[in-house]
Order: C-alpha cells, then sequence, then structure tokens
C-alpha cells in the first residue's frame, strides 16, 4: 500500500470552537468547511493536517457516533518553555499536567482543546540511563 495521506480525524461536539483553537493557537489553516467538518493543515516544512467532524454526523457509522475520548495528542516543538509561557501563562489555557522534565525523554507539558482532546506539548531530551536502552537507533 502506498499512502497519500495520513492524519487523525476528531469526532467532536465544539466543532467551530475548535476550529478557533487549532488556528489561533497552533498555526492550522482551514482547507475545507462545512457545517460537520473541518479539514485543517499546517503547511511548512512539515506539512500536517488534523480534521475535525461533528462525531453525529452520518457518515460516521451509527455504532460509532461517540465525541473523541482518551484521544492525546503529540505536539513537539523546538522550545517547551517558550510554548508553556505562551499557551499557559499568557492565553490562560488551564495545564492538565504542569511543565516537567521526564527521566524518559521529555520535557512536556499537557493542556486540553475544546472538547477534552489532550494536547502534549513536547521538546524531546535527551533520555536518563535507566531508558536510552529503549530508543531504537536512528
Amino acid at each position: 500500500m502506498r499512502l497519500t495521506s495520513f492524519y487523525p480525524v476528531l469526532g467532536v461536539t465544539r466543532l467551530s470552537e475548535s476550529r478557533d483553537f487549532y488556528t489561533r493557537l497552533f498555526g492550522f489553516e482551514v482547507t475545507f468547511e462545512a457545517d460537520w467538518y473541518v479539514s485543517l493543515r499546517r503547511g511548512g516544512d512539515q506539512p500536517y493536517e488534523l480534521a475535525l467532524l461533528d462525531y453525529a454526523h452520518p457518515t460516521v457509522p451509527e455504532a460509532y457516533r461517540r465525541p473523541a475520548q482518551g484521544v492525546l495528542l503529540n505536539f513537539e516543538v523546538d522550545d517547551v518553555d517558550a510554548e508553556w509561557e505562551r499557551l499557559v501563562l499568557r492565553t490562560g489555557l488551564t495545564a492538565e499536567l504542569e511543565l516537567r522534565t521526564e527521566e524518559f525523554g521529555q520535557r512536556h507539558f499537557i493542556v486540553a482543546d475544546p472538547n477534552g482532546v489532550l494536547i502534549d506539548v513536547i521538546k524531546e531530551i535527551p533520555p536518563a540511563d535507566a531508558y536510552a536502552g529503549n530508543y531504537a537507533a536512528r
């Protein structure tokens, strides 16, 4: 199989608020919008896509029409401390997990989007010796 694209589609209850959250705070642009679906793209050297879907829309099989739950999106960044300041201290997002350094090789914090989807903002750092062997060679 040759993939031409791959991106998550989140079933949401707050479509327009979610669109605004990802465009205003994370630099995504709307590439398609209907009252039940929004396609987002973040351009640049490494483009990323994300879509938002009214979870109750008939294109979703009836047995699966539930809002996204237990989803965690990782956003890896160059300067997690600057993002902490921008998103939590200046913008006022609630930190679901405070900024901290993990022995397994991350400095990160977690906020939530308007639907409760968690956003883990991460800077990769060297892991402690106890975790170094868990990483595959690159």
